[in-house]
């Protein structure tokens, strides 16, 4: 069978050309500047029209025509009772986990007393509301609600509004719904794409301006996000699902094509990235995922993505791949060699690090309660992944008495006269006696 990828052999053969389409995710192309001149008309519309635009939108892209833009309480609770059984533990599971992982992550207040009578504080004080984004298009991602939902509630955020697009029904998914149980969520809205965002940002009638927006969703939800930043901050900006997987000749192939393939099978432009230490490695994951891809249910999307964004390359030492990994900067990372866990400890530039295959990254989507919300396209080397610190703002607090003042007095001026700033010197020098 012919490579189901498109960029096979040495690394080190790559042309700059093809290195640099390799590395480069999320290049803005003809497409991309469309969908970011009509996200901008459709957040100007909401911002002027509000909740009858809201409602325009929703007939134009969800074919529905809304009644009332909120979900009642009851009919979120109602989703949840009409789970089965087996689905309902599996959220509650999850919940619990990322409360667990979550809450170890909170951060904490900091005193430090700088000299004798200066003391400084900082702590994180949780945001009043914030809007969580869960997607409904190709999929509905119950689990991207409790990601996004529960690190805040267990921030202290007072209020979480939740936007996710409704189907047929006039309602997002019923496993949206059920999710949003679980996590006690304040509100929810029937709202999908660029207007929910601009909804979650700017307000209407009917759903509130928010302090922070994050969760994932399609290019028209990134572009979004990125548009609205100057007015409430995102998490990170989000794109196309990816892996990358470093193996050698001790890995299980089989584990590592699985891998590969579950992440393929997100989204067309997803990428997936295998290099191996050993061209006989590269070879076998070849012919794995060659005879694996056809058969998956979601072959269409793992053929685009593979023969997009998919590569099998062969570096010649661990360095030369570890190198590479830091460059690419991954969403997900697995570390399928030997010596993984020590080598973890190197990776810097990814957005989560998987330590062999057992660690499945199906399980870092669901249960392991850590955050599957993490930055794309090589943004890892700045952003980090979705946690309790997107949920607070930090407040410092300085307390100088009377004899710190009179020590701090003399070089505050000094500093103060040099800048010119004279009335400055003055405020400080006034304390300059005991």
């Amino acid at each position: 069978m012919s490579a189901p990828v498109r960029w096979t052999g040495p690394l080190s053969a790559l042309g700059p050309d093809a290195l640099r389409a390799l590395l480069s995710r999320g290049q803005v192309d003809a497409g991309e500047r469309e969908i970011r001149s009509q996200v901008g008309a459709l957040v100007a519309e909401v911002r002027s029209r509000g909740d009858a635009a809201l409602r325009d939108l929703a007939r134009r892209f969800d074919g529905v025509s809304l009644v009332s833009l909120e979900v009642p309480r009851e009919v979120v609770r109602a989703a949840l009772d009409r789970q089965p059984l087996a689905l309902r533990r599996a959220l509650e599971r999850s919940a619990r986990n990322v409360a667990r992982v979550h809450s170890a992550f909170r951060p904490q207040a900091t005193r430090v007393e700088v000299e004798d009578g200066v003391v400084v504080e900082r702590r994180p004080d949780p945001l009043a509301r914030v809007g969580v984004y869960a997607p409904g298009g190709r999929a509905a991602y119950p689990s991207s609600v409790l990601m996004g939902v529960v690190p805040a509630r267990v921030a202290g955020v007072r209020e979480v509004i939740l936007c996710s697009p409704p189907n047929p029904s006039g309602l997002p998914s019923d496993a949206v719904l059920a999710a949003a149980a679980v996590a006690e969520v304040d509100r929810v809205f029937a709202l999908g794409g660029a207007g929910a965002i601009a909804a979650l940002a700017y307000g209407t009638e009917s759903v509130p301006a928010v302090d922070r927006i994050v969760g994932p969703g399609n290019a028209w939800v990134a572009e979004a996000k990125l548009q609205v930043s100057s007015r409430v901050p995102i998490d990170s900006p989000a794109g196309p699902s990816e892996l990358l997987v470093l193996l050698d000749a001790t890995s299980d192939v089989d584990a590592v094509a699985r891998e590969l393939l579950a992440q393929a099978e997100h989204d067309p432009e997803a990428a997936v990235v295998a290099v191996a230490l050993e061209a006989s490695v590269a070879r076998r994951l070849l012919e794995r995922l060659a005879a694996l891809a056809p058969v998956a249910e979601r072959a269409g999307i793992i053929r685009q993505a593979l023969s997009s964004r998919g590569a099998v390359v062969v570096a010649t030492t661990l360095d030369e791949a570890v190198d590479f990994a830091e460059r690419w900067a991954p969403e997900h990372l697995m570390l399928a060699v030997e010596g993984a866990p020590e080598l973890a400890r190197r990776i810097r530039n990814a957005g989560t690090v998987f330590v062999g295959t057992t660690s499945s990254g199906a399980f870092g989507d669901y249960l392991t309660g850590a955050n599957h919300v993490l930055p794309t396209a090589g943004t890892a080397r700045a952003w980090s992944g979705l946690s309790t610190l997107d949920f607070v703002r930090w407040t410092t607090v300085q307390s100088v008495s009377r004899q710190g003042a009179a020590s701090l007095a003399g070089d505050t001026d000094v500093f103060a006269t040099a800048e010119g700033l004279h009335a400055h010197a003055a405020a400080a020098r006034a304390w300059g006696s005991p």
